[in-house]
């Protein structure tokens, strides 16, 4: 059986560069236009490009920093009015590739704190989410995009309370400044048959 709650899957023959760049389109069709027009035009390579829920269309590809911006800005040049969210980010947090590759964190024991940040589109999930490990030392226990949510996503990170309330800021104020923010929470000290079902 299928399941429709997972997320695109990352190439594991390609080695993450330096810098990542997501193109977030609504229509499929201009999407798949979009990624060979990103692929011509610098020399990136491309991690994921594939439908997303709810009929949108997202590519995350890599590569050195100036390729990545002249491959992105072609894309988003071409997409128009099809253009949902975009991003380019220059040095990646490494936990936000396990996260894509849904290999987050694991619990043992009780938690100091739980935070969510809740988003309209992939890409400003990815690039808060990458804002909120760089904030303070939290852990990113999950990432989920589009699939399975409508079209949105979000990612749950866990620490002590002060660095996740920190974190989760940080994250969701960078989604509130575009528009994109759906919810934050912090939850501090999370019962433990909560934390079971994270």
């Amino acid at each position: 059986m299928n399941r429709n709650d997972v997320n695109p899957e990352l190439r594991d023959d390609v080695a993450l560069d330096v810098a990542i760049g997501v193109l977030e389109l609504c229509s499929v069709a201009r999407g798949i236009e979009v990624a060979d027009a990103v692929l011509k035009e610098a020399h990136v390579e491309m991690l994921f490009a594939t439908p997303v829920q709810p009929g949108k269309y997202v590519m995350l590809f890599t590569g050195p920093v100036q390729d990545v911006k002249a491959s992105s800005a072609r894309g988003a040049q071409l997409a128009g009015g099809d253009l949902v969210d975009q991003l380019v980010i220059p040095q990646i947090h490494e936990q936000v590739i396990g996260g894509l590759r849904r290999r987050g964190g694991r619990i043992n024991g009780e938690v100091d704190a739980i935070g969510i940040v809740e988003t309209t589109t992939v890409a400003s999930t990815i690039s808060a989410a990458d804002i909120a490990l760089k904030a303070a030392t939290v852990d990113l226990l999950d990432m989920r995009i589009a699939n399975g949510l409508g079209g949105k996503s979000f990612f749950t990170l866990v620490g002590e309370v002060s660095d996740v309330r920190s974190s989760v800021a940080a994250g969701a104020r960078m989604a509130q400044e575009r528009g994109l923010l759906t919810r934050e929470v912090v939850i501090p000290r999370p019962h433990p048959e909560l934390v079971r079902h994270l």
